[in-house]
């Protein structure tokens, strides 16, 4: 994957290049808008990750453009605006995908590789079939879960639980393999907490055709709405 990373602040730019090149990502980095700009018009790219916060041009006014000249590489923004509207607007403007700071480094590199895997004329196949119930499907290799094209905003621990769940389609998992999944070796941490990622997770299921059951004396379902 070829890479454009666009983030003003130095320390960042400089960790994600190496992070994200340690893990075999090719990456140009830039922190200046018009500058991001220019380099995307000028070389190919396979996807690109960008700051909304720049100077020259912010990140809006780059996708913008971007999007005005035909230019349809897919795009992630990264940044510290985590407010539902700030990602709406980008999205709206053209972003495929949103992530607010501070995140996961392994989540950020799951959703760069499912947006190239995604990009129309990829070569890059995926190891396994996705497992999908209703709107949702997840992608085993990455660990990324789609709703309807889109990668589900999760917290980790909401993400352990609904791909336990997704693994298990149709089947009951109990509370105790779930709760040994969501939270692994922390033994602190008291049993019921498993009910409040549950809790969680159930409410950002809505709309997506697909609901977690509680059946007693069994554990939790997923079931796909008629």
């Amino acid at each position: 994957m070829k890479l454009l990373l666009v983030e003003d602040d130095a320390a960042m730019r400089t960790t994600l290049v190496r992070a994200l090149g340690r893990r075999g990502i090719q990456i140009e980095a830039c922190g200046d808008g018009r500058v991001a700009l220019e380099k995307w018009r000028s070389s190919p790219f396979d996807v690109i990750l960008l700051d909304l916060t720049l100077p020259g041009l912010d990140g809006l006014q780059v996708l913008a453009q971007a999007r005005r000249d035909g230019l349809d590489t897919p795009v992630l923004i990264l940044t510290a605006r985590g407010t539902v509207g700030d990602r709406i607007i980008g999205l709206n403007t053209g972003a495929d995908d949103y992530l607010p700071k501070p995140f996961d480094l392994d989540e950020l590199e799951a959703r760069l590789r499912a947006l190239h895997r995604r990009r129309p004329g990829s070569t890059t196949e995926l190891a396994s079939s996705p497992y999908t119930a209703g709107a949702l499907s997840y992608e085993k290799e990455s660990g990324a879960i789609y709703c309807r094209d889109q990668v589900l905003d999760l917290a980790p621990r909401e993400l352990a639980l609904l791909t336990a769940l997704l693994e298990k389609k149709g089947h009951a998992v109990t509370k105790e393999r779930l709760f040994d999944l969501v939270f692994p070796g922390q033994v602190e941490v008291a049993y019921e907490a498993i009910e409040v990622v549950v809790y969680r997770l159930r409410k950002k299921l809505a709309h997506t055709g697909v609901t977690l059951m509680t059946l007693r004396g069994l554990g939790y379902l997923l079931k796909t709405d008629a």
